[in-house]
């Protein structure tokens, strides 16, 4: 796979429709699983850098460089003219649950393993997936996706009830994320694309209240600064990219049943960056997870 070839599909919209460009359209599976690998590999950094800059701050150098981003390589500001009140409404809103979504979640992953963080986090998908059920074969994949996510968290209600607050609370903005990231990329990736880059400057606003003052500690120091840039760059920049190329291509509910891959990508990575192993229970939560990713009747949007 080639992340440039993803990239240019993201800017240009090269193999997101039907007919040209076909030929170099990027498998969406294959820009699925990019997308739930870099949505986690950027929190398991963060989570090393929580030693040296607070939560918050954290946050804030996440959003604040996708937001640098978006702004140098997408101008998103150029296309507000041609879109609508309630549009604007909306993006703005989508700002509102980046800051909060992403506030709540390092909050979160301070007190609580990646894992479970991510089986949390897919409640969200699953309620959204449950309403666009139509077969018994989808049935039965959302039902051993959703036990999969049950077997993945191993949460003690009385050990961390701020961190699992936390993260209920992610769990419902990333809800939102899905239904109004989704609505962005009905009119193809790359309008998508630049809604999102919108909403992150909005994003930026709304945080840097709280984020701004305890990101300043990684200013002086550049190699905290490169990993505060690294975690925007890993999570809301290229995962978000390939969430856009992929909600174009698929229907709301397919997307969010297909997110049901997200807490075993956060056990992978969980294992391999932070040294969160997974225990024999979680193991048996990812074979459910990828069982109903298999029994998942797709509609890919591929052929």
């Amino acid at each position: 796979m080639s992340f440039r070839l993803l990239m240019r599909q993201g800017a240009d919209g090269i193999g997101v429709g039907r007919g040209v460009g076909s030929k170099t359209r990027v498998p969406t599976p294959i820009v699925f699983v990019s997308s739930s690998f870099f949505h986690y590999l950027g929190p398991s950094f963060a989570v090393i850098l929580f030693a040296y800059v607070p939560v918050l701050g954290v946050a804030w150098l996440r959003i604040a460089s996708a937001a640098g981003v978006y702004a140098v390589w997408r101008r998103p500001w150029r296309s507000i003219k041609h879109w609508k009140s309630s549009d604007l409404g909306e993006l703005v809103a989508l700002g509102a649950i980046f800051a909060a979504m992403n506030s709540f979640f390092y909050l979160a992953l301070a007190g609580i393993p990646l894992a479970t963080v991510g089986a949390i986090e897919f409640l969200a998908p699953v309620a959204i997936a449950a309403f666009g059920v139509r077969t018994g074969r989808n049935l039965l994949a959302l039902l051993a996706a959703s036990a999969g996510a049950y077997l993945l968290s191993v949460v003690e209600l009385g050990q961390q009830p701020e961190a699992l607050a936390f993260a209920f609370a992610n769990c419902a903005l990333f809800g939102g994320y899905i239904l109004l990231g989704h609505r962005a990329a009905q009119q193809g990736a790359s309008s998508g694309i630049n809604r999102v880059g919108t909403s992150m400057l909005f994003a930026l606003v709304f945080i840097t209240p709280v984020g701004l003052f305890p990101a300043s500690i990684s200013f002086f120091q550049p190699m905290l600064l490169a990993a505060g840039v690294g975690v925007g760059v890993c999570s809301s920049v290229v995962a978000y990219v390939l969430d856009q190329i992929a909600m174009s291509r698929l229907p709301r509910a397919t997307f969010a049943l297909m997110l049901s891959i997200l807490p075993a990508m956060a056990t992978v990575i969980g294992a391999l960056v932070l040294r969160q192993f997974p225990t024999v229970q979680q193991l048996f939560g990812i074979a459910f997870i990828m069982a109903g990713v298999a029994a998942h009747q797709p509609a890919w949007g591929d052929a």
